[in-house]
Parts: C-alpha cells; structure tokens; sequence
C-alpha cells in the first residue's frame, strides 16, 4: 500500500512494528490526514507522519493504518 500526502487515514489496529509504544494504543481508532509519507525511501517499513485529530501529530508504523475512502 502506497500513502500519499493529503490522504485520509485510520489507526486501526496496533502494529507489529518495533517501534509500536505502549502509549500508542490510545490511538487505535483515531482518524487523520498523512503529512509525510517519507516517499523519498518507499520504504513500506518506514514510519510516515500522520496528523491526528486532537491528538497532534505523530511518526506512525505503516501497517497499522489504512486508507479512508474520501
């Protein structure tokens, strides 16, 4: 999966990533918009940031996310 700038975006499940933090469980469900895909690597391992609703912004795993409709 390929995430874009400007795409919208849930957390819906928690990642098997490393860099999964305990803290980050809070976020499961939340909804946002991809700031930096880091599309420069297309690295599908690679964290991309991702605005939160209310919950600012953060570096996210990507298989812990999934592309909303628009």
């Amino acid at each position: 999966m390929t995430f874009r700038r400007g795409q919208r975006v849930e957390v819906y499940r928690k990642s098997d990533d490393e860099s999964w933090e305990a803290y980050m469980d809070q976020y499961i469900g939340l909804h946002g918009i991809v700031t930096d895909p880091d599309t420069a690597k297309n690295d599908p391992n690679a964290l991309i940031e991702v605005s939160l609703a209310e919950k600012g912004t953060h570096r996210m795993p990507q298989d812990c996310l999934r592309i909303l409709e628009s």
